[in-house]
């Protein structure tokens, strides 16, 4: 029996989906269960269990979390968010004593994923094109237009194109503890990785992101370009993820080079497209989960595959003492 709880599950319905099928397909006989501080979040009405929980920011957090995975005897928790990652890291080895493991990268990866200039001095390390930064202490020789945004964030929360230095210093008053990006323009890309417990990939899934909102892709499409792939390889094996990261990129239309910008030691928003297109990363981790040995698949999503995603609703009624959605 596998019993695998989201927390911060949100709006993450089409992750939920797959992992569902994912289960049912493979007939494992274990509950999805999904956790947020919110009782209105859209997956609590799409799991086997729903479960409240205080914000991360709550002294008790992480204790009503693990009370609740002993209740419910999860064998795995899968983080959905940025914010939740640090506080998860901190207590692996809790959940651990009570055979509770949780998919989480290891400390160098969540490091320099949370922290934007540590993933800019990362991708240098590599030689890796990557936008020159300058963070609050630091002379800006850069040039306008350029980029700002939080050191660390996420979902392009307060992340602004500067056109002039009036709005430059305007934005660094506005921000605080910020980071300015050279503007790099070009086609934008998210690749959905997936590896094994040991940091070795499964799945590598390329996708132009041909329209947004609010950092999350809106229109997207499977590509393959080997000098991308080759790159993305050279990022896995030096982290070792444990599990998904999604790494966004800008292919430069002045010189072609692709420009790494950002890593989440998540799931992405739209990886539940690279799964549906046949990198099955939801089946992958089951499979994983059995103790099977997976190698890397290469090409495993369906090129050319365009996804369009649009809004939907769930309709729910308010009981005396809780919600249920309505068929």
């Amino acid at each position: 029996m596998y019993n695998i709880l989201f927390t911060s599950a949100g709006r993450r319905v089409e992750l939920i989906q797959q992992f569902i099928s994912a289960r049912n397909n493979k007939s494992i006989i274990g509950n999805i269960l999904c956790a947020d501080l919110s009782e209105l979040a859209p997956t609590l009405y799409f799991t086997d269990k729903a479960i409240n929980l205080p914000p991360l920011s709550n002294p008790q957090y992480i204790f009503e979390l693990l009370d609740v995975c002993i209740k419910e005897n999860v064998n795995l928790i899968i983080p959905t968010i940025d914010t939740e990652l640090e506080i998860l890291l901190e207590n692996v080895c809790l959940f651990k004593e009570h055979n509770i493991e949780i998919l989480i990268s290891n400390e160098n990866t969540i490091r320099v994923s949370q922290d934007k200039m540590k993933t800019f001095e990362f991708f240098k390390s590599l030689d890796l094109h990557t936008p020159e930064s300058f963070i609050a202490g630091m002379e800006f020789t850069g040039t306008v237009p350029c980029f700002i945004k939080p050191l660390s964030g996420s979902s392009s929360i307060n992340a602004f194109k500067v056109q002039n230095h009036k709005e430059l210093e305007f934005f660094k008053y506005y921000i605080n503890d910020y980071i300015i990006q050279d503007l790099i323009e070009g086609e934008e890309f998210t690749i959905d990785v997936f590896c094994d417990f040991d940091g070795k990939p499964i799945y590598i899934t390329s996708r132009l992101r041909i329209a947004t909102r609010s950092g999350e892709v809106l229109k997207t499409k499977i590509i393959s370009d080997p000098i991308l792939t080759s790159q993305v390889l050279r990022i896995i094996d030096e982290l070792k993820p444990k599990g998904p990261l999604t790494i966004q990129a800008i292919k430069n239309r002045n010189d072609g080079n692709y420009y790494f910008i950002e890593i989440n030691a998540r799931f992405g928003g739209g990886c539940p497209l690279s799964m549906i297109a046949g990198a099955d990363s939801a089946t992958a981790l089951y499979d994983l989960l059995e103790g099977k040995h997976l190698s890397y698949i290469e090409g495993a999503a369906q090129v050319d595959l365009v996804f369009l995603r649009f809004d939907q609703n769930i309709v729910i009624k308010q009981g005396d003492n809780d919600h249920y959605a309505i068929p």
